[in-house]
């Protein structure tokens, strides 16, 4: 591949470039040179006029749903939705049938994004089956190319586990993620337990089960690390998509302490509160619920402190079956790979360079991945994208269209993506 982009901004706060127009040369997976009026020779021209450049961008938590149930979600479908939402590297959840908790399902889905736009990185299951019962082989998954270690959807229970997970885990300077819930209490929960689910008669989820279970895991941690003698820079837990405004402290307060723990929300989980649930609407069924205005307040200011590390977009496709019925019985989750920056453009209160932070570098420190950076010989894995630009999301290319915001007119627009030598564009 030889190709010019003429005419981008760069957004790269550690980049000399930052917030410069410039024209960038790319030469089969490199970046040849950026500058001035280039000479374009035989290379592909792009006119890339109003567009800004950023790394690629990163997605820590996506359920691809292959293997297993292929008609939710293959493969092929999420790297095509991953790249019209402007990611060129995807963390898959174990939660696959069967689940990734042996080297044969890892090096399957590890194969099969070899090579391609989209790299797939692989998060294996702490327990097999991630039932919560049995250890996997971590040592070995580990050896095998796992990221990191989850249970994905289902949150580690068992403290026992959980501490012993951290030990295991910390040789191997490798990563636990877990979504801190306390599934006796919020057994039967359908919506963020508050006013709005009194007034419509739904059972709630009340924050305490998440407040109750993240003071369970720091402590947790914290034991840990005076039993461990390994020491990293890296964070040893992360906390998947927290949501209230406790955990906000708790997160702040751990940091502040030196606790080596990291976290991210959902992009839209700013986007609505509990209130926005009134009218029954499956689609906004998530796991956390959206929660209270006091909440997403506190978010949004965690996320301009540096608090959260990270914005997900929490990809999570249902088929029609699992969510066009009565809400109580109705799956959790959406879609969110082509609508993330969009929500967090639109929604999170931070500066353009903030959000994409949180879309690259934040992630890639979490995940202990090289941070590719805009200068002459690096590699070319780079995400373009317009800030202002309003567009309607009338497609979707996700094999699940379980998203409120299908019809919805939405703000910053992905336009295209280069990694691995290959390139797509959305002009």
């Amino acid at each position: 591949m030889k190709l010019l982009i003429r005419s981008a901004q760069i957004i790269d706060k550690k980049s000399p470039f930052n917030g410069q127009i410039k024209d960038i040369l790319i030469e089969g997976k490199n970046i040849k040179s950026i500058g001035d009026k280039l000479d374009a020779g035989d290379a592909e021209v792009i006119n890339a006029d109003g567009l800004c450049v950023s790394a690629g961008w990163v997605d820590m938590r996506v359920a691809s749903r292959d293997p297993g149930f292929e008609h939710k979600e293959d493969l092929t479908s999420v790297r095509a939705a991953a790249s019209h939402g402007g990611f060129t590297e995807i963390v898959l959840l174990p939660n696959t049938e069967p689940v990734v908790h042996s080297k044969d399902t890892l090096n399957y889905i590890r194969q099969s994004g070899s090579g391609g736009l989209v790299k797939l990185h692989v998060a294996a299951s702490v327990t097999r089956k991630a039932e919560g019962v049995d250890f996997t082989e971590m040592i070995d998954l580990h050896e095998a190319g796992a990221i990191a270690f989850t249970d994905g959807e289902h949150p580690v229970q068992n403290a026992d586990l959980f501490l012993k997970t951290i030990l295991y885990l910390q040789p191997l300077n490798a990563l636990l993620m877990n979504r801190p819930e306390d599934r006796q209490l919020t057994l039967y929960g359908q919506m963020h337990e508050g006013l709005t689910s009194t007034l419509i008669g739904m059972k709630g989820i009340p924050s305490l089960a998440e407040e109750m279970m993240l003071n369970r895991d720091l402590k947790l941690l914290e034991y840990a690390l005076e039993k461990s003698m390994y020491k990293s820079d890296s964070p040893a837990l992360h906390v998947s998509l927290i949501s209230t405004k406790r955990a906000v402290e708790l997160i702040r307060e751990a940091k502040k302490n030196g606790l080596p723990v990291s976290c991210d929300i959902a992009a839209h989980q700013v986007a609505f509160t509990d209130s926005d649930l009134i009218d029954f609407d499956t689609n906004l069924k998530v796991n956390p619920p959206f929660r209270s205005a006091e909440d997403v307040k506190a978010i949004r200011e965690a996320l301009a402190d540096g608090t959260i590390d990270a914005i997900v977009s929490d990809h999570n496709p249902h088929d029609e079956e699992s969510k066009n019925l009565e809400f109580d019985h109705a799956d959790f989750g959406i879609t969110g790979l082509e609508t993330a920056f969009s929500l967090a453009f639109m929604y999170s209160g931070l500066s353009v360079e903030d959000i994409i932070e949180k879309f690259t570098s934040g992630p890639r420190r979490v995940l202990r991945l090289q941070d590719p950076l805009l200068e002459e010989g690096a590699l070319a894995n780079l995400t373009f994208f317009e800030k202002d630009t309003n567009w309607t999301f009338n497609k979707s290319f996700s094999k699940s269209k379980n998203t409120p915001f299908l019809g919805q007119e939405l703000r910053g627009k992905v336009r295209g993506v280069v990694n691995n030598g290959k390139q797509e564009w959305y002009l």
